[in-house]
């Protein structure tokens, strides 16, 4: 799985910065065929790291319509999602997170869109092998009654394998978007 991983972030940290910029605006057209976005509703996103597919078109679009968007903070070896607003500190691995007092679980989201390495037409992922979205998303798995948040991975097109071994902790996406292709 290491091995795996390493050639995917390789090849993902590859592309162009012109192809970047074209898969990112292409990525917001397609979150929006699948998103059924009302308002009110608290949206978590995450900045790019590693070469990961820029969410900035999205943010804006949610930013613009008066949507709450959220940010993943490290909290010990989980998850929690803090409100976006103008400050900004560096976690421990030189990510940006909001300084922020509104805080909030993963299930009192509506709709969480994450990063991943790679991804299978199952919707399973893998991702930098932390768990720490896996941690944070488990209740998921204990309960199944849990409706939020509606978890969409976001991904290049060539972040997609054949099929992955998913293990008994990983938490299965409800979605993957692609610049491409949306996967329900």
């Amino acid at each position: 799985m290491k091995m795996l991983r390493q050639s995917i972030r390789i090849q993902r940290r590859s592309i162009s910065s012109s192809d970047r910029e074209k898969f990112a605006r292409q990525l917001l057209s397609q979150v929006q065929k699948l998103a059924n976005f009302k308002n009110g509703q608290k949206i978590g996103l995450y900045l790019p790291n590693d070469g990961e597919i820029d969410t900035k078109y999205i943010q804006n679009f949610l930013k613009n319509r008066g949507f709450s968007i959220y940010l993943p903070i490290l909290v010990g070896k989980s998850l929690k999602f803090a409100k976006v607003g103008k400050n900004f500190r560096k976690n421990r691995f030189g990510i940006d997170e909001p300084i922020s007092t509104q805080i909030l679980n993963a299930n009192q989201l509506n709709t969480l869109f994450m990063p991943l390495v790679g991804f299978d037409q199952f919707k399973n992922r893998i991702g930098m092998g932390g768990g720490f979205y896996d941690r944070t998303l488990s209740f998921k798995k204990r309960q199944q009654n849990y409706k939020n948040p509606k978890l969409v991975g976001l991904a290049f097109d060539c972040q997609e394998m054949a099929k992955l071994n998913a293990e008994p902790w990983d938490v299965p996406l409800d979605a993957v978007v692609t610049p491409t292709t949306i996967y329900q």
